[in-house]
């Protein structure tokens, strides 16, 4: 079986075959996102993620952990009490106390999470497999008795024996269970792997499936689009990649991957991405790096001469997507690596028109300070430059003065 989608999979050709598929979200920002080492949201900035989530069109919501009782119940409350259009999910242990709790919050949706894999199930839980199927079918029922949309989580699902797998999947299914979560909990997965596992759960169980996808060797987004093409229907994201060890499959990631390489438009109002990314990050204690993927300020950040003029004469010859579809705005960076041309669009943005031969001129001048200074260099500083330049030729503009 197995072995037979390897080979179906090796010839598929490069376009998208997603077609006509429905994708969504559940963004797990506030639950995942915040057990990230070091990481605590005030009341107010869940409160305000959670507005923020729903008004870029995130389709559910992850708000917490009820059962932790204090503040975090509190705030549970609050959004769901927003009237948000998004669906409010709380997150429970596979306990009947737990699911009560949620229900008191007024969330309309659960998930119940359980350890399938051996190493889980005898080290942590110290139970057997039959205990698990046990305590998640008990579980599912009663959460659908309560009119609750119900998400049971697979936790550890890339380690879990297959036939285990796919007999909890149905426990919960034949319980009423909404989708399963596929954790990808440790980051094991890659691919291919991922496609064919999903596959056959899908196809042996019916169940809607869910990727929740871990980042810790890189493929977070990878494995989440693999576990979509082979059927998945929807997607655990955080923004900006936030969550536990090397987190989690970035929010922007997904929705702008599935649009560009996959030709899957989400409905996402991607231009607020960027302010997203920066108030969680805030929220979070944390910068975005400049060299993040979608989000990052160098994504059209252009520094290297062929690619500053590439980027000059059209935009799409290293750039797949606009900056403000995003939320961000073009840089031509001038250091190191810049060519004239991009010298003579700088100065134009300071009411200079350099000719080819000052910007030639130039040229090794702003390399060499790039070089001294090990970055690229501010605008006042390239003034100067040109200060210097121009009273050594003794042609400096009458009454010019840099800055």
């Amino acid at each position: 079986m197995e072995r037979e989608i390897v080979d179906e999979i090796s010839e598929l050709p490069i376009e998208s075959m997603l077609g006509e598929a429905q994708v969504r979200l559940d963004d797990t920002t506030l639950r995942d996102g915040e057990q990230t080492a070091g990481v605590v949201f005030s009341n107010h900035e869940k409160v305000r993620i959670a507005k923020l989530l729903d008004e870029i069109g995130i389709d559910q919501i992850e708000s917490g952990i009820p059962a932790m009782g204090g503040d975090e119940r509190d705030v549970i409350e609050e959004i769901a009490s927003l009237g948000l259009r998004a669906s409010v999910l709380a997150w429970n242990r596979a306990s009947i106390e737990d699911i009560k709790t949620s229900i008191s919050c007024g969330v309309d949706a659960v998930a119940i999470s359980l350890a399938t894999s051996d190493i889980h199930i005898e080290t942590k839980l110290r139970k057997d497999r039959d205990w698990v199927i046990d305590t998640i079918k008990e579980c599912v029922a009663f959460a659908k008795s309560e009119g609750l949309y119900v998400s049971v989580n697979a936790e550890d699902a890339s380690r879990t024996e297959t036939d285990f797998l796919i007999r909890y999947a149905k426990v919960a299914r034949d319980e009423g269970a909404d989708r399963i979560r596929f954790c990808d909990t440790i980051g094991l997965m890659e691919p291919f792997r991922t496609y064919v596992i999903v596959r056959n759960l899908i196809e042996e169980t019916g169940l809607q499936v869910e990727m929740h996808t871990h980042n810790d060797f890189g493929m977070a987004t990878a494995n989440a689009i693999a576990g979509i093409h082979a059927g998945a229907t929807w997607v655990n994201t955080t923004v900006a990649g936030l969550g536990e060890r090397a987190g989690n499959s970035a929010l922007e990631e997904v929705v702008m991957a599935l649009k560009y390489i996959e030709d899957l438009t989400l409905e996402i109002d991607t231009t607020r991405l960027r302010e997203l990314g920066e108030y969680v990050a805030q929220a979070a204690g944390r910068t975005i790096p400049v060299w993040k993927s979608v989000i990052g300020t160098n994504m059209v950040a252009h520094e290297s001469g062929i690619h500053a003029d590439g980027v000059i004469k059209n935009p799409k010859t290293y750039e797949v997507f606009a900056p403000d579809e995003v939320g961000l705005e073009r840089q031509i960076v001038v250091g190191k690596h810049s060519g004239s041309r991009a010298l003579v669009l700088k100065f134009h943005e300071y009411g200079i028109d350099l000719t080819k031969e000052e910007a030639a001129d130039l040229l090794p001048r702003v390399r060499s300070v790039a070089i001294e200074l090990k970055r690229s260099l501010f605008d006042k500083e390239l003034l100067y430059i040109y200060t210097d330049f121009m009273l050594e030729k003794a042609e400096i503009p009458k009454g010019f003065r840099a800055g």
